[in-house]
C-alpha cells in the first residue's frame, strides 16, 4: 500500500490533560498507532471516556498531542489547510434553528467560499440525496431528530470533502431514522470518500465498517476487519443440504457417501456486541495490555456491502 492510499495516520498519539497547576490529570489517549485507508469506513469504538472524542479533536487540529503525531493527507493535523478537504458532524450539530434547508447549507457553503452557482447545485443534490426535498423551506426547529441527523450529514459534506468524521451519526434515531443514514454512509463511501465512524452503538458499526478499532481507557484494544475479528477460529461449522436426519452428525467422508450437498464449512461468526464486550473486561483484568499494529501487513478495505 502507497503512502497517498494512507489518510490518516497515527503514531504515538498520546493526550494528558492536566489541571490548573500543569499537574497530570486523566491521561486520554495513551500510544495509539493506527492508520485509516483510502475509501473505507473506519469504527472507532470504546465506552464513555475511552479516548475517542479526544482522538477526533486531535485529528482535527482542535487538541494538540502530549507526544506523538497525527497526519491526515501526510500533513500534520495542526495545518488547517488540510479542514478544506475534511467533512465532520459532531455528536450534537448546534445548527441555526430558524434557517431552512436551503438557508442552511446556503450559510456553509458561503464559508467554503463556493460560488454561487455551484453552490445552488450542490444543495440541490445534497438534499436529494439526504431525502429532505419536502421539508426544503421548513425551519430546523421543526426538523424531528432523524431529519437534524440528515440535514446535519449534508452540511458536513458542502465541501465535498475526501475524508469524513461523524461523530455518533445514528445517536437517538429510531431503526428507520438509523437504517437511513447508514444508507448515506454506505453512498458516500461509494463516491470514494473516506469515513470514520466514532460511537458505542455496536450493531450500526457491525453492519457498515470495513475495519475498526477498540479503545479502551485511552489505549487501542484491538484493530482489524470486521469479518475477521468476529469469525470464530476454533469452531467449524458445516452446512448440508438433501441430507438425511440419521447421517447429520456424521464427518465429511460420511456426508459425500451419503450423496449430500455439501454447501459450506466455515468458521461461526460471534457478534461485535459480544467481541466489545470480552475486550473490554479483559481491559480490566490486564490493564497494561495494549494492542500492537504490525505496520508490515495493513488491511485492505473490504468493498462488499453489509446484508
Amino acid at each position: 500500500m502507497s503512502q497517498r492510499d494512507i489518510i490518516i495516520e497515527t503514531k504515538n498519539l498520546t493526550k494528558v490533560y492536566r489541571d490548573f497547576w500543569g499537574r497530570p490529570k486523566v491521561q486520554a489517549l495513551k500510544a495509539l498507532d493506527l492508520q485509516v485507508h483510502r475509501g473505507e469506513i473506519f469504527g472507532l469504538l470504546g465506552p464513555n471516556g475511552s479516548g475517542k472524542t479526544t482522538t477526533i479533536k486531535l485529528l482535527l487540529g482542535l487538541l494538540f498531542p502530549t507526544e506523538g503525531e497525527a497526519l491526515i493527507f501526510n500533513e500534520p493535523t495542526t495545518n488547517v489547510k488540510k479542514n478544506e478537504r475534511i467533512g465532520y458532524l459532531p455528536e450534537e450539530s448546534y445548527l441555526y434553528k430558524f434557517l431552512n434547508a436551503e438557508e442552511t447549507l446556503d450559510f456553509y457553503g458561503r464559508l467554503f467560499k463556493i460560488k454561487a452557482s455551484e453552490r445552488r447545485s450542490r444543495i440541490n443534490k445534497l438534499i436529494d440525496m439526504v431525502g429532505l426535498n419536502h421539508a426544503r423551506h421548513r425551519q430546523l426547529r421543526e426538523y424531528s431528530k432523524g431529519m437534524q441527523r440528515r440535514i446535519g450529514l449534508a452540511q458536513a459534506i458542502i465541501n465535498d470533502p475526501e475524508l469524513v468524521l461523524l461523530d455518533e451519526p445514528t445517536s437517538g434515531l429510531d431503526p428507520i431514522g438509523t437504517a437511513e443514514i447508514k444508507d448515506l454512509i454506505l453512498e458516500l463511501r461509494n463516491q470514494g470518500k473516506t469515513i470514520v465512524l466514532s460511537g458505542h452503538l455496536l450493531a450500526d458499526m457491525q453492519d457498515i465498517c470495513d475495519r475498526i478499532a477498540i479503545l479502551h481507557r485511552g489505549e487501542l484494544r484491538e484493530l482489524g476487519r470486521v469479518q475477521e475479528l468476529l469469525t470464530v477460529q476454533d469452531i467449524t461449522q458445516i452446512k448440508v443440504r438433501d441430507l438425511p436426519e440419521s447421517a447429520v452428525a456424521e464427518i465429511r467422508s460420511v456426508i459425500e457417501r451419503h450423496q449430500g450437498n455439501l454447501v459450506a464449512v466455515d468458521h461461526p461468526t460471534t457478534t461485535l456486541e459480544e467481541l466489545f464486550l470480552r475486550i473490554v473486561r479483559e481491559s480490566d483484568q490486564f490493564p497494561g495490555r495494549r494492542k500492537v499494529v504490525d505496520r508490515q501487513t495493513p488491511s485492505e478495505p473490504v468493498a462488499s456491502s453489509p446484508n
